[in-house]
């Protein structure tokens, strides 16, 4: 009798556990960036063939809200000046004119307040591409699509590459 009264307290603490839901997992907030001063972003366009030295780049928020825009003339540098009190992402993009016939459209996202140089090239566009798959424009996507998106071999992450005296190769063998 009293080993099933045992048995029977196991059994109700055992089953105390079930139906209790998961605690939620804790998700991350990213916090919002703006720009607190009037700031020009600066930068170049290139794409495949090199630099393109003609085209129209803008600067619009996600809603599509046009913030700046400047026409590139036989000059692969750009500067956009971007308002106080802008909240990123903002979206820079690149429109070629018909003096570029073989460019593409491209695009690049400032997510970071304190970065004010933004190139505009194929692999910015893929990145961006695959930051908005992944969920959005913020921080952490745009660092997983670039981390995602850079193919380097592993051989080429260590020393087993080196090319010189290996002997001379941090100061000798190790």
């Amino acid at each position: 009798m009293k080993s099933s009264r045992i048995a029977w307290l196991v059994l109700a603490v055992l089953l105390s556990g079930c139906g209790k839901e998961a605690k939620p997992q804790k998700v991350l907030k990213e916090s919002i960036q703006k720009y607190e001063k009037v700031v020009t972003l600066q930068g170049s366009v290139s794409n495949n063939s090199g630099l393109v030295k003609s085209g129209k780049i803008e600067a619009r928020l996600p809603s599509g809200e046009l913030l700046a825009e400047t026409v590139l003339e036989n000059s692969a540098r750009y500067q956009l000046p971007i308002p106080a009190g802008t909240v990123l992402p903002l979206i820079l993009s690149f429109s070629p004119t018909e003096a570029s016939q073989n460019a593409d459209k491209l695009i690049s996202v400032v997510v970071q307040a304190d970065i004010n140089r933004y190139d505009i090239s194929p692999l910015t566009t893929a990145i961006a591409q695959q930051a908005k798959a992944l969920g959005g424009y913020t921080l952490r996507n745009m660092t997983q699509a670039a981390e995602d998106g850079v193919h380097v071999p592993d051989a080429n992450k260590t020393s087993t590459g080196f090319r010189g005296d290996p002997t001379k190769q941090y100061g000798g063998w190790h």
